[in-house]
C-alpha cells in the first residue's frame, strides 16, 4: 500500500474541507505514519475517517480530531507539552513533530511499553513517557506550555491546571461517559477563559481526578 499516498489523501479529504488550517500541522500529519501506531490488524484502515480499537478498551483517535485537537493547542514550536493517555503514541508522535518536548502518561502498562518501542524505532527522541495516573499530571516536570488531554472528563482535574504554566494552553473533553464537548482553557493572571469547541466521544479518563476506578 502506498502509504504516503494514503496520509495525502487523509489530509486532502478529511481535514482541509473541514478547517484545518495550521499548515505546519498538517504537513506533520502527512509525516507520521499513522498505519504504525494501530496494529498490523487495522493497517488497511488506518488513515480511514474513524477511530479504531488498540485493545484493552482503548482506541486511536480519528485524524480529524486527533488534528483538531491539535490545532487548538496553537503550538509554535518551543513548548513543553504534557500528553494524558499515551495510547498507541499517535497523538504524541504528532506534538513531537510541533513542539519541543512531550511528556505522556498512560495508565495501561502494556500500552506503555508498546508506545515506547514505537518512539525509539521512529526515532522520537524528544517524547518522554510513563505509567501513572493522568489525573495527577507529571508534577516534578511541571510547568507545561500545553496540555492536552485525550480522554473523557466529568471535569478539568485540579492537578493539570495547577500544572499549566501562565498564558499556557489545556485541552480536554468534557462532558458524560458517553458524549462531551472539546473545551480549551487559557490561563491568565486574573481566570481561566473557556471555549467549547465541537462535540466528541473518548473513552473514560479514570484515574483520582477523573471517573474514578473503572467500572
Amino acid at each position: 500500500m502506498d502509504y504516503k499516498e494514503l496520509r495525502e489523501q487523509m489530509v486532502r479529504t478529511q481535514l482541509i474541507p473541514r478547517g484545518i488550517k495550521d499548515i505546519r500541522l498538517l504537513d506533520a500529519m502527512r509525516r507520521v505514519p499513522r498505519h504504525l501506531f494501530v496494529g498490523s490488524q487495522n493497517e488497511y484502515s488506518a488513515y480511514d475517517d474513524m477511530a479504531l480499537p488498540i485493545g484493552m478498551g482503548q482506541t486511536i483517535s480519528q485524524p480529524y480530531m486527533v488534528a483538531i485537537m491539535t490545532e487548538l493547542l496553537e503550538l509554535q514550536g518551543d513548548e513543553k507539552v504534557l500528553e494524558i493517555g499515551t495510547g498507541s503514541g499517535y497523538q504524541a508522535a504528532v506534538l513531537a513533530e510541533l513542539s519541543k518536548e512531550v511528556y505522556t502518561i498512560e495508565r495501561i502498562e502494556a500500552l506503555t511499553e508498546s508506545a515506547r518501542e514505537r518512539f525509539h524505532s521512529l526515532n522520537y527522541g524528544n517524547i518522554h513517557v510513563k505509567t501513572g495516573d493522568g489525573t495527577l499530571g507529571w508534577p516534578e516536570e511541571s510547568p507545561f506550555d500545553r496540555i492536552i488531554i485525550t480522554a473523557a472528563s466529568p471535569k478539568i482535574p485540579d492537578p493539570l491546571i495547577e500544572q499549566l504554566a501562565m498564558g499556557g494552553i489545556l485541552i480536554i473533553p468534557v462532558g458524560s461517559r458517553f458524549s462531551q464537548l472539546l473545551l480549551k482553557i487559557k490561563k491568565t493572571k486574573e481566570r481561566l477563559i473557556e471555549e467549547y469547541h465541537t462535540p466528541c466521544v473518548f473513552v473514560p479518563l479514570i484515574g483520582e481526578h477523573g471517573w474514578g476506578k473503572e467500572g
